[in-house]
């Protein structure tokens, strides 16, 4: 098994390329054995269960981990390398004191990254973002010249992004990199969950909004209205039947970076050596992101569904289907990216490392401080 070197990874990137892309395959399972598992969990479900094509065959199997939750994961996984130093990468970042606390938000957090509602709605020196210097050039990235992007937001291009909050057609980027997690041949579970009160407190309240004020108690058998005990975290809840969860064989990981998607990027009048240099980049970006979310011995996707791996493969995917294998860990990954990365900014496409601080608006900071200190919990709009 090779090392993958910057040589290697241009040359699979020429137009002549024999390469279709860099997987991943791995497979996991519970944490300490054979143990039900927790699938996300879905209104009309609760779970995502679907057919599919796994080793020439078709099976059942049951979504443990989407391709936008992925996303997300590798993207705290960048950001937590940021902010301890064993990465430079360009960041907008945003800020807020509230009464329980600071609230901050990043490149790396932004539901829809270059074109989130929280930039548009942000400042910068005093003026709205999109009037700002930063807003300007990443309004002027287009189908043909990605390069405000690569500069500044290279997570669009990478996990994908579309400016659907701002007036007018603006281009669509299709993600580049795409991670799921399913399980194999599952079995639905079943479970009750309740409480049980250690004083066995009964009765009800006068109003639950008050929960956190001067509630009255109101004992059983007297004459007015109230809720329950229940409503404000007191008193006996009979078990209910709840999400039961799955068993399942294994649980499989297919990551994937497309070549075919790098080479539709285009950046501009930029030279073609540039710009295949600019495509590694972001190719070994993507794989940085993968090593550092992924490259562990167990995986904690939510409560109920900590999992062990037991095997994996990276490599590089030919036409026809063949998997080269490669060898390459986070910190190989990232000497990879830093160096390709200098190659590109050398060659005159840059991409910058700096942090730029974003203000929210006054109405945004309001809104931001009454959901962190006012709104009700799991409230929505």
């Amino acid at each position: 098994m090779e090392k993958l070197t910057a040589e290697r990874l241009l040359a699979t990137l020429t137009e002549n390329r024999r390469e279709t892309g860099i997987v991943v395959h791995a497979v996991y399972r519970p944490v300490g054995g054979q143990g039900k598992i927790m699938p996300p969990t879905f209104p009309d479900g609760p779970y995502l269960l679907e057919d599919r094509w796994v080793d020439g065959e078709k099976q059942r199997t049951v979504v443990i981990d989407q391709a936008p939750s992925q996303a997300n994961r590798v993207e705290e996984a960048l950001r937590l390398a940021r902010d301890t130093g064993r990465l430079e990468l360009p960041i907008f970042e945003l800020s807020l004191q509230t009464d329980v606390g600071p609230v901050r938000l990043t490149s790396l957090d932004f539901p829809h990254r270059y074109a989130d509602a929280y930039l548009r709605d942000s400042e910068i020196d005093g003026k709205r973002f999109d009037a700002s210097e930063y807003g300007q050039a990443l309004r002027k990235a287009t189908a043909d010249d990605v390069r405000p992007l690569y500069a500044r937001e290279p997570y669009s291009l990478i996990y994908g992004a579309w400016d659907s909050h701002r007036k007018g057609r603006w281009p669509k980027f299709a993600r580049l990199y795409t991670s799921m997690m399913y399980g194999l041949d599952p079995e639905i579970g079943d479970r009750r969950g309740g409480r049980m009160d250690p004083n066995n407190l009964t009765g009800a309240v006068d109003d639950a909004t008050k929960a956190e004020r001067d509630w009255k108690f109101i004992a059983e058998g007297e004459k007015a209205k109230g809720t329950k005990l229940s409503e404000i975290g007191h008193g006996n809840i009979a078990p209910n039947k709840v999400h039961g969860g799955v068993t399942v064989r294994e649980v499989r990981r297919d990551a994937w970076i497309s070549f075919a998607g790098l080479e539709r990027l285009r950046f501009g009048d930029a030279s073609p050596e540039a710009a295949q240099l600019a495509r590694a980049t972001l190719a070994a970006l993507a794989l940085v992101g993968d090593r550092l979310a992924f490259d562990r011995p167990s995986l904690w996707l939510r409560s109920g569904c900590d999992l062990t791996r037991q095997a994996e493969i990276v490599g590089l995917e030919r036409d026809g289907g063949e998997i080269e294998p490669i060898e390459i860990d986070a910190a190989e990954a990232i000497a990879l990216f830093t160096q390709l990365r200098e190659r590109a900014a050398a060659a005159g496409i840059v991409m910058e490392t700096t942090v730029i601080p974003v203000t929210p608006t006054k109405q945004l900071a309001d809104a931001i401080r009454f959901a962190v200190t006012q709104a009700a919990p799991g409230s929505a709009d």
